[in-house]
């Protein structure tokens, strides 16, 4: 009664045929896990370097960069109307933008070029 069953050992030979396919499933899985990992490694480096690099400064037009020459002492001013009041200021490169208050009690933002020793443009702001 203590008989095994001849189709339940594990430890007869298998069939050339079965270890042919047993060969080229365990060949097929190594071959996919190699692939995944390298697959892994390339993320994680991605991510590493991502992280890792400094952000390079933007490029500013060559024609935001123009400053005044050296020895250039000159003082611009602004032309705003008599009794304009500035209220705030903003300055970005060679522009100024300049919240005002002008006499009739309009609020108008001023930008200022100087390189161009001009205004470049006015926009009505709504009142306070």
């Amino acid at each position: 009664m203590n008989q095994q069953d001849p189709d339940l050992d594990d430890d007869k030979p298998l069939d050339p045929a079965v270890e042919n396919v047993r060969r080229k499933l365990v060949r097929f899985m190594a071959i996919n896990l190699g692939l995944l990992f390298l697959a892994l490694m390339a993320v994680v480096l991605a991510i590493v370097y991502r992280w890792t690099r400094t952000p390079e400064p933007e490029a500013v037009p060559a024609a935001e960069t123009a400053t005044i020459p050296q020895g250039d002492d000159r003082i611009q001013s602004v032309p705003l109307a008599e009794g304009t009041r500035v209220t705030g200021q903003s300055l970005s490169g060679n522009r100024v933008a300049l919240d005002t208050i002008e006499p009739n009690g309009n609020r108008v933002l001023v930008i200022y070029d100087f390189t161009a020793g001009r205004i470049i443009a006015r926009v009505a702001l709504p009142a306070l």
